[in-house]
């Protein structure tokens, strides 16, 4: 990795959870040497001293962080454990690298940020340099660059530099994608010892469709959350799970060369509704929101008849998943009653 500085990017929203064959870490988990014994405290309580603002030092063990238990230094010895916990709270990987200094102030800032959560994230700070590999399976083109992790998958957040408003969106919706999988956890801030608060139990349908999430059943979960909505319909929580569901069964079984034909199906024809509507799920999925987004409001504003209620019907299923609040579904909401009016 020798990219020279960091190239800012708009940050992209958390995607769902189907980023299959994306990032291969399976291979990065066959090569660690075992890890220590963890310490009393769920997550990884303990890790090496946090650096200077010029990065933050690698470690190659275990060490008291000073205060600092949702914060580690990736390495190859522990990251198999990262990937591990994953399924209990997101893990939010920075990488960095000695050569750009406004890399490891950002993993400065990531870290205060993520302490505010309260333990429903830990903060990961990878040196590139240090674990090049990590780097390649991100496919990192430069840094800074944010992944996160949810339940041993990568999920894009950004690369370059962003802001405390920005990342705590970013956060915001990691957390909606990692409930919607089932990933509920919270880690214990206080060191050995310290315990970790009881979190209030689920409303049962809720807790089926997780169950069945966990389980890859995603008919099954989806089923849980139509029955959750026709009890009572303004439940909002099982109307993005719902969403967000349909579109992980949609993109489950996609391989790499089927979404490469798939777009340039998209491509030669405008007006295909499978086509572009398969695209848009692709581009949500990687976190190219208003890619997505878009394409569906360009088709609506082409087209008319049934095609045209199925995409929009589409299109507000996707606010849902990235989230109606998301300045992107603003965006796309004014375009979509600009072509329909």
């Amino acid at each position: 990795m020798t990219t020279p500085a960091s190239r800012p990017v708009p940050p992209v929203a958390a995607s769902p959870l189907n980023l299959r064959g994306a990032v291969d870490l399976s291979a990065l988990k066959q090569r660690q040497a075992p890890v220590s014994p963890a310490p009393a405290a769920p997550g990884p309580a303990a890790a090496s001293p946090a650096g200077s603002a010029a990065g933050p030092a690698p470690a190659a063990g275990a060490a008291d962080h000073s205060g600092r238990p949702l914060r580690v230094d990736v390495t190859e010895g522990n990251f198999q454990e990262l990937v591990e916990l994953s399924a209990q709270v997101p893990v939010v990987i920075a990488l960095w690298a000695s050569y750009s200094p406004g890399s490891g102030q950002l993993v400065e800032v990531l870290e205060d940020i993520v302490e505010s959560y309260d333990g429903r994230l830990v903060l990961g700070a990878a040196d590139i340099d240090v674990f090049p590999e990590l780097a390649q399976a991100f496919q990192v083109q430069a840094v800074p660059t944010a992944v996160a992790v949810v339940k041993g998958q990568p999920v894009p957040l950004f690369q370059g530099g962003a802001d405390e408003q920005q990342v705590r969106s970013l956060f915001d919706e990691l957390l909606k994608v990692a409930a919607a999988n089932g990933v509920t956890g919270q880690i214990g801030t206080g060191g050995p010892g310290g315990g970790e608060p009881e979190a209030p139990p689920l409303p049962p349908l809720h807790q089926a469709a997780f169950d069945a999430i966990e389980a890859g059943d995603y008919a099954a979960a989806a089923a849980a959350y139509r029955q959750a909505l026709n009890e009572m319909p303004a439940d909002a929580e099982a109307k993005a799970g719902l969403a967000q569901v349909e579109l992980m069964a949609r993109l489950q079984t996609f391989t790499g060369p089927e979404a490469d034909a798939l777009r340039r199906l998209a491509a030669d024809e405008p007006d295909n509704l499978e086509a572009q509507l398969g695209v848009a799920d692709l581009d949500i999925a990687g976190g190219h929101i208003e890619d997505g987004l878009g394409r569906i409001v360009t088709f609506i504003g082409r087209n008319f008849g049934p095609e045209r209620e199925t995409a929009r019907v589409r299109l507000l299923e996707l606010f849902d998943v990235v989230g109606t609040g998301d300045e992107r579904v603003a965006k796309a909401r004014q375009g979509l009653a600009r072509v329909l009016f």
